[in-house]
């Protein structure tokens, strides 16, 4: 009997123990751990609907940027697709203005009625030409008595002339055209410069009015 009393009392006093470890301060502790874990998984809930947006932005971005590049292809395409053709047909002004040469400076033809009707059939067709591409917004730039202009000229020899200024075309070899607003060939011109003759006074003045 003595020794049922000894366990019971041993075992209470065991239960006591194991109450004591297990606090109240226990309890709260893992409360608010697993309220952290449940924030942690809200917040990177968030991050990713986030980061979806963020990728969904930049997809729509990339795709509005595609569209509009494509749209400029296009309209490129439609507005200069006849580029390269348009050059090419060029070839039958500049060989019309070489026979035209060539007729004139035969000696065998000069003053006769044959070239002098041939030369306006040759006009003729010169300006039907220019007239078909004008319509094709093809144009001819135009160059004589013009400021020499590196955008639509490009100058192939210096011609001495008092009476213009520097830089002035004064001839030209080949003419240039464009197409809308872009430069189809350039013009091949020759451009004015002073005599030497000119230049030397200029330098003789320049150096009379350092010397004074």
């Amino acid at each position: 009997m003595e020794k049922e009393q000894n366990q019971n009392l041993e075992k209470n006093t065991s239960d006591e123990k194991s109450d004591e470890k297990i606090s109240p301060n226990t309890h709260e502790g893992l409360e608010n751990n697993n309220e952290t874990q449940d924030e942690v998984i809200e917040k990177s809930s968030e991050d990713k609907i986030l980061e979806l947006e963020d990728k969904l932005t930049r997809t729509f971005a990339e795709m509005e940027n595609q569209r509009r590049r494509f749209e400029k292809e296009k309209e490129e395409a439609f507005e200069y697709g006849g580029f390269s053709f348009a050059k090419e047909a060029l070839n039958l002004i500049d060989n019309l203005e070489r026979s035209k040469q060539i007729l004139q400076n035969d000696d065998t033809l000069k003053d006769s009625e044959a070239l002098k009707k041939t030369l306006d059939h040759f006009d003729i067709i010169n300006k039907d030409l220019i007239s078909i591409f004008s319509k094709n917004n093809i144009k001819p730039i135009e160059s004589l008595n013009k400021k020499l202009d590196p955008n639509l000229h490009q100058a192939m020899m210096e011609i001495e002339d008092d009476q213009k200024e520097p830089g002035i075309i004064i001839q030209e070899i080949q003419k240039g055209f464009t197409i809308k607003d872009r430069l189809l060939r350039p013009a091949l011109v020759g451009v004015s410069k002073k005599t030497s003759n000119n230049d030397k006074k200029d330098e003789e003045i320049k150096e009379n009015l350092e010397n004074k």
